[in-house]
């Protein structure tokens, strides 16, 4: 029988690092007719293959569950949802640390005699609130260090389940339940801090509405947004949320498309425009004709490609975790060593070094530092996608911060990319009316800006037919008309003769400014046309922040040297290439990176897609709607506002600093306490609280100031 497999995703409760994360992982792996298991700690999710017919999903959730997780039956359940007394974990911390308080009162107040014996120990009413105390501590954790042990594998719940039962063993009954209460109630705010990360990424899921109102022959009725078809009627009133990317239809309003582009001020909606799922209507009444499914809209696409770029590691995570590979069993091999030989070799006490080696144990696993990179990488990806900035993995976030040079594209990216006909020049006897309807016939197959804007100048001529069409990739284009061969394009098109004759027209066209485009046949020219392109107004405002920030700025473009040095000139950017082809624009990268080191290209995601790839960093600007773009880049800023590189820059700077404070800081506590041991300066609760509480909820506090982070901008004054 031909085996049939299912995908499913399970949102799962309680992971509070890595490890808990591979725990699961391999707990999951195990169970019969799974096929594939990947947890991604950072969003809490479960993703699995399994065969149905061998196994079902009440069994993986057993599986979890037998291992000390939860699966949520609501997979984006908000957090402010959670009552504290009825997480069955926070009940169960609360009852370890009544017992260890009533333990230590009944020790230090009472005379707290044996009540029996057992094992050839007393066991006083003490002793019975301290093992309480460690047995409801301990439950939240020690099912999965049980499981953890199984695997060979070294994790935070293996060490400190070993390390109470050793507590227990020598009969440190308070060293016991105070490990227990402590690590429960440090796991609980892990996972709390853990889990406001998350909630970061779950802010943008709870933008779109759950139901849309439908438009149907007999009136509007409520659907569930995931029962919305494309090509339903949508009524979107004032105030209300997008609930599905669409065309409006009917009607006009201002849209706060915020939440996808990241842009600050409300835009003009008319009939015939996009709207995207999860922007709000601010003024009009809408009517939109549905074009993408609630799973296939644009904020859906971008929550998955942002935890997708969640679930890729970061180059210092991947250090960390080498790190961790080394140090976690370097020091389990320390406290077996100081279990065994002072006591055997050197007349030690016994009791008093296996407390030292057990608390060396809690030391060995480093959570703090495995959660440091990950948290922070998070707060900052989501902060980024929150201001309309989609960046594709932890990879392009540090890479950005370590970016010397700063490549543009011009038209479109550095200019608003809306050529504008400024000047004609008709040659040999033709008209400036004939010149442009030859110019827009040959061009009207082309989608290139200046194609645009030479078809709209002869808006109202009738085309010609054109035959044998031929496109020259940077150069121009080629075609037949009435069986005779033209040009339209670049000067290399034409014979240099040609060129020559009008080199004193042309040159003072380009000194303006303008784009100048030659139209003729293979042996003379009919006429030239010279078209202006807009610089964007934050484009200077832009270039100063950066420069002020250190990064080299370039500017690699197809036009001819003399634009080039003008809109160059007017921006304030000093290192310009024209005339530059596209192969031309991949070598400019290449030798800027051999060079300079790691260098960004920012361009428009489809023209500029070799160099793009080319790049450290590929950059597409304006991608808001165009699926290839989002595509191409390793980061995209959805709208065409430049005020999102200065920012980028600043927050991938601001991250890799975080990152690196919370990883030297992680590694500088655990080896002080390592060291503090062996002269007794350190117990085993000081390591928890300090060690793993302490340092743990200090990085991720850490972590979260990227999610708040926003770049103030500068006045003209202070730049």
């Amino acid at each position: 029988m031909h085996e049939h497999i299912k995908s499913e995703e399970l949102q799962l409760e309680g992971l509070h690092c890595a490890d808990c994360a591979a725990t699961v992982e391999n707990t999951v792996a195990k169970v019969g007719g799974v096929k594939n298991v990947k947890v991604n700690f950072v969003s809490g999710k479960l993703k699995l293959d399994y065969d149905p017919h061998k196994v079902t999903l009440d069994d993986v959730v057993r599986s979890v569950e037998r291992i000390g997780y939860r699966v949520r039956e609501q997979a984006h359940k908000n957090l402010e949802e959670r009552r504290f007394w009825r997480d069955r974990e926070s009940q169960l911390m609360l009852v370890s640390g009544a017992a260890l308080a009533a333990g230590m009162a009944l020790r230090f107040l009472t005379s707290d005699q044996p009540l029996f014996h057992l094992l050839s120990r007393g066991i006083s009413a003490s002793v019975l609130c301290f093992l309480l105390a460690t047995v409801s501590g301990a439950f939240n954790f020690a099912r999965a260090g049980w499981a953890s042990i199984r695997n060979l594998r070294f994790t935070m719940d293996s060490l400190m389940t070993m390390a109470i039962v050793g507590a227990i063993i020598i009969g440190e009954y308070v060293e016991a339940a105070s490990l227990a209460f402590l690590f429960s109630l440090a796991e609980l705010l892990e996972g709390y801090a853990v889990e406001r990360a998350r909630n970061s990424l779950r802010e943008l899921m709870r933008l779109t509405p759950d139901e849309a109102r439908v438009k149907r022959a007999d009136g509007e009725i409520a659907v569930a947004v995931e029962e919305v078809e494309v090509g339903d009627l949508v009524v979107v009133r004032p105030g209300e949320k997008m609930p599905v990317d669409g065309e409006v239809i009917f009607g006009a309003s201002s849209v706060d498309q915020s939440p996808i582009t990241g842009e600050s001020v409300p835009v003009s909606k008319e009939v015939g425009e996009t709207v995207f799922a999860g922007s709000i209507n601010v003024e009009g009444y809408l009517e939109v004709r549905v074009t993408k499914r609630s799973g296939n809209t644009m904020l859906a696409r971008i929550i998955h490609m942002v935890e997708e770029a969640e679930a890729q590691k970061a180059p210092s995570e991947r250090f960390v975790e080498k790190f961790a590979k080394i140090y976690t069993p370097t020091v389990v091999g320390l406290a077996v060593v100081i279990a065994i030989v002072p006591p055997l070799l050197l007349g030690g006490a016994f009791n008093a070094w296996f407390v030292k080696a057990l608390t060396l144990l809690v030391i060995a696993c480093p959570c703090a530092l495995v959660i440091s990179t990950p948290v922070s990488v998070v707060s900052a990806l989501t902060n980024a996608s929150r201001n309309g900035v989609l960046i594709k993995g932890g990879v392009y976030l540090e890479e950005m911060s370590k970016i010397k040079v700063i490549a543009f594209d011009k038209t479109g990216t550095l200019t608003k990319g809306r050529m504008k006909v400024t000047d004609v020049l008709p040659l040999n006897g033709m008209s400036d009316t004939e010149v442009l309807r030859l110019a827009a016939s040959l061009e009207c197959r082309s989608s290139h800006p200046i194609a645009r804007a030479i078809t709209e100048a002869a808006d109202g001529s009738p085309l010609q037919v054109v035959e044998e069409f031929e496109s020259l990739p940077g150069k121009g284009i080629r075609a037949k008309i009435d069986r005779q061969t033209f040009l339209i394009g670049r000067p290399e098109l034409f014979s240099q003769s040609s060129v020559q004759i009008l080199s004193r027209e042309l040159h003072a066209l380009q000194q303006a400014g303008k784009t100048t485009m030659l139209v003729g046949t293979e042996k003379e020219m009919v006429g030239i046309i010279a078209l202006q392109d807009e610089i964007r107004e934050d484009a200077k405002a832009m270039v100063r922040e950066l420069q002020a920030a250190g990064k080299e700025l370039v500017m690699i473009t197809g036009d001819n040297p003399e634009t080039a040095k003008a809109i160059a000139g007017q921006l304030g950017i000093t290192n310009y290439h024209a005339a530059s082809l596209p192969e031309d624009k991949v070598k400019q990268i290449q030798f800027l990176q051999k060079k300079h080191g790691k260098v960004a290209m920012v361009g428009d995601g489809v023209n500029d897609a070799p160099a793009l790839a080319a790049a450290t960093v590929g950059i597409a600007m304006g991608v808001a709607g165009t699926d290839a773009a989002l595509e191409t880049a390793h980061i995209a800023l959805m709208s065409d506002d430049l005020s999102k590189l200065p920012f980028l820059v600043e927050l991938s700077q601001r991250a890799h600093r975080v990152i690196k404070q919370n990883i030297w800081a992680s590694i500088l506590i655990k080896f002080t306490l390592a060291i503090g041991v062996f002269p007794g300066l350190v117990s085993l609760v000081m390591a928890v609280i300090v060690g793993d509480m302490g340092a743990s909820l200090g990085v991720t506090s850490n972590a979260m100031r990227l999610a708040r982070f926003r770049l103030l901008r500068k006045t003209e004054g202070q730049i």
